[in-house]
C-alpha cells in the first residue's frame, strides 16, 4: 500500500455525495486525516418527509464517518429498527422511505434547530460533535437547492425518482431549484482556500457532485485553486459500482466511461484515479489534458477504502509539482 501523501498543513477536501462519497471520505479518515479532513456534501437530494428535513447525503457522511453506518446498504444505521415507521404505515400513510429509529433522532432535532433559525452548516456540525467526528462535514450551501428529475412523463422530486418509483424513469433532464440564490457557506470558501489537495469521491457526477459544483461561484473557485484537484471514478467498465449514474450519463447524452466523467470535470481537473478494467482509457484521457493513475477502485472493505485514499492521495502529491510548475 501506498503512504499517505505529504500534503504539508492543509486541508484534504473532498466533495462527496452518496455511499461511494461516504465510503472514500472514510477512507481519507482511516489514513490518519481525520483532523485535516472536510468533506464538502450534496444537499440536493435533501426534502421534507412527515414534517422532518431529511438529508440524506449529509446523514451517510455523518454515520459512516461516525463508524455506525449499516455496512449492507452503505446508509442508514447498524441495527436501527422501524417500529415508528410501520406505525405511520398503520396510520395510513405511505412509508416508501425508509426511516430507521434512530435515524429518526437526528432528523428530528435536525428539524427543530433549522425552525428554531439555525444553519444547516452549523447543525450539521453539533450532529456531527455528537458522534465524535473530528472531520469536518460542511453542506455545500445553506439554502434549499432539491434536485429536479425530468422525465418525458414530466417533472419528478429527486427522491420520487430515487426511492419511490426506483430509479425506473428515463432521465432527459436533471435542474437545481432556487441554484441562483445559492452561495457557498463561508466555511466552504474558508476550506477551498486552505485545501492542500480537493478529491472529488466517486459519486454520481451529475446529481452528487453536479450540485455542488452548479453552486453559484464554487466551480469557479475550483478553477482558481493552485493546488491539485483528483477525481475517483464512479464508473467501472461501463457501469456505475452503486445507484443510476450509468443510466444518467447514458440519456443526458454523455460517454459512460471515466473520460465521459472526466470530460464533466475537464475545466478545473488535474488527474483522475480509473479502474484497472478501464486501464485502456487511460490515453484518450489524458489527451484532455488529465492524468491518470490505474488502481482498483473497488471498495469492498475498509482496508479497500483507506488503500484507495491513500494511492489517491499519493497521486494527488506528485500531480501538485505539476499544478505548481504550471
Amino acid at each position: 500500500m501506498e503512504t499517505v501523501a505529504a500534503t504539508g498543513s492543509g486541508l484534504v477536501v473532498a466533495l462527496a455525495g452518496g455511499v461511494g462519497g461516504a465510503k472514500l471520505s472514510h477512507g481519507l479518515a482511516l489514513n490518519g486525516l481525520e483532523e485535516r479532513l472536510c468533506v464538502i456534501v450534496n444537499t440536493g437530494d435533501d426534502f421534507t418527509l412527515y414534517g422532518l428535513h431529511i438529508s440524506p447525503d449529509l446523514d451517510t457522511v455523518l454515520y459512516t464517518l461516525a463508524g455506525i453506518a449499516n455496512p449492507q446498504t452503505g446508509w442508514g444505521i447498524l441495527g436501527d429498527t422501524d417500529h415508528t415507521l410501520r406505525m405511520i404505515g398503520r396510520y395510513g400513510r405511505e412509508t416508501w422511505f425508509w426511516l430507521g429509529d434512530r435515524d429518526l433522532a437526528t432528523h428530528i432535532l435536525r428539524t427543530e434547530r433549522l425552525r428554531a433559525g439555525a444553519r444547516l452548516t452549523d447543525v450539521t456540525a453539533e450532529l456531527a460533535a455528537a458522534l465524535g467526528v473530528r472531520a469536518r462535514i460542511l453542506p455545500m450551501c445553506d439554502e434549499a437547492v432539491p434536485t429536479i428529475v425530468e422525465t418525458p412523463t414530466g417533472s419528478l422530486p429527486f427522491q420520487d425518482y430515487f426511492v419511490r418509483r426506483r430509479q425506473k424513469d428515463t432521465v432527459v433532464g436533471v435542474r437545481f431549484g432556487g441554484i441562483e440564490r445559492a452561495r457557498p457557506t463561508p466555511e466552504v470558501l474558508a476550506a477551498l482556500d486552505a485545501a492542500a489537495v480537493v478529491v472529488l469521491c466517486p459519486s454520481n457526477p451529475i446529481v452528487s457532485i453536479g450540485p455542488i459544483v452548479a453552486v453559484p461561484g464554487l466551480r469557479e473557485r475550483l478553477r482558481a485553486l493552485h493546488v491539485p484537484i483528483v477525481a475517483v471514478s464512479p464508473i467501472v467498465a461501463g457501469q456505475a459500482l452503486k445507484g443510476p449514474a450509468d443510466r444518467m450519463l447514458a440519456t443526458l447524452g454523455h460517454e459512460v466511461s471515466p473520460r465521459g466523467v472526466a470530460r464533466l470535470y475537464a475545466d478545473f481537473l488535474d488527474g483522475i484515479v480509473i479502474d484497472n478494467q478501464d486501464a485502456a482509457l487511460a490515453p484518450v484521457i489524458e489527451e484532455l489534458g488529465i492524468a491518470v493513475y490505474v488502481t482498483d477502485t473497488v471498495m469492498r472493505s475498509e482496508a479497500d477504502r483507506q488503500r484507495l485514499a491513500a494511492e489517491t492521495l499519493a497521486f494527488a502529491e506528485r500531480l501538485g509539482k505539476r499544478v505548481e510548475q504550471g
